[in-house]
């Protein structure tokens, strides 16, 4: 897919990898970029300085998801690429169990990880279907594929976004829809601040926003479902998958590096 010419959605598009994302396709000659993200005042504020067009959106809202999409269409008749990018972090907690993080964090994380994705295809899937067009660019994480030392809910509702965009793919292909799964490890963004390089993510080094949104234009363009700004989760990948006692071992001593598990 080239973003030419294109009418882009990007939720989280306020800041970090979602305001790379709109920068780039309005670099790239995109026919339109709206942006959606949570606070009314800084997405207002976002669009005007990159001449991107603003919505407040709350992700956990699928009637404002769905109006939203409503919107856009009714202006511009389609919606080419939607990019479901909104996220949050979070970490276990004291004790460092797999079960210390309360009940809120797994809500809020569930509700934005995975159920937004669902909410932004339920949208826009009639339309694309009816065109026999349409792409998702669905951020997940490395953490997706393989885990993140320190967070369970973040690495679980990761790993459901995956899944989610694989079961839109397949079940999708046929009618024309594109989908990617966008896989970074750890990015210099407002969620890794503070975080000593990244934490246990950032082992591989942290990459910029704007390097991010290069490796979606490429993925884009070669239509790849696992986009990876670090190449070296495809070995990971690769690794975990040929041996799980192996790859668990190597996580587990991966843990043991860091004074506690998130690395601060």
């Amino acid at each position: 897919m080239k973003i030419a010419g294109k009418i882009c959605v990007v939720t989280g598009g306020a800041s970090g990898i979602g305001y790379a994302l709109a920068t780039r396709f309005i670099a790239e000659g995109a026919k339109a970029v709206v942006i959606a993200d949570l606070k009314a005042d800084i997405v207002s504020a976002v669009g005007a300085e990159i001449g991107a067009q603003a919505h407040a959106l709350d992700v956990r809202d699928e009637s404002a998801i769905a109006a939203l999409v409503a919107s856009v269409e009714a202006e511009h008749g389609h919606i080419d690429l939607f990019c479901s990018n909104a996220g949050i972090g979070g970490v276990d907690g004291e004790p460092w169990w797999a079960t210390g993080a309360d009940n809120v964090l797994w809500q809020r994380m569930w509700e934005i990880h995975l159920m937004s994705h669902v909410y932004a295809a339920r949208a826009c899937l009639p339309k694309m279907i009816a065109r026999g067009e349409g792409y998702f660019l669905n951020t997940a994480s490395a953490a997706g594929l393989l885990a993140q030392i320190g967070s369970a809910p973040y690495s679980v509702t990761k790993h459901a976004a995956v899944s989610f965009a694989e079961s839109l793919a397949i079940t999708h292909g046929d009618d024309g829809i594109k989908v990617s799964c966008l896989c970074p490890q750890a990015v210099d963004t407002a969620m890794t601040a503070g975080t000593d390089g990244g934490g246990v993510a950032g082992v591989d080094g942290m990459l910029s926003a704007e390097a991010v949104a290069e490796a979606v234009i490429q993925g884009l363009d070669a239509e790849s479902f696992l986009i990876l700004p670090h190449p070296e989760v495809e070995e990971y990948r690769q690794n975990k998958a040929h041996s799980y006692e192996r790859w668990l071992g190597g996580m587990r001593k991966l843990r043991r590096l860091f004074t506690d598990p998130v690395g601060k």
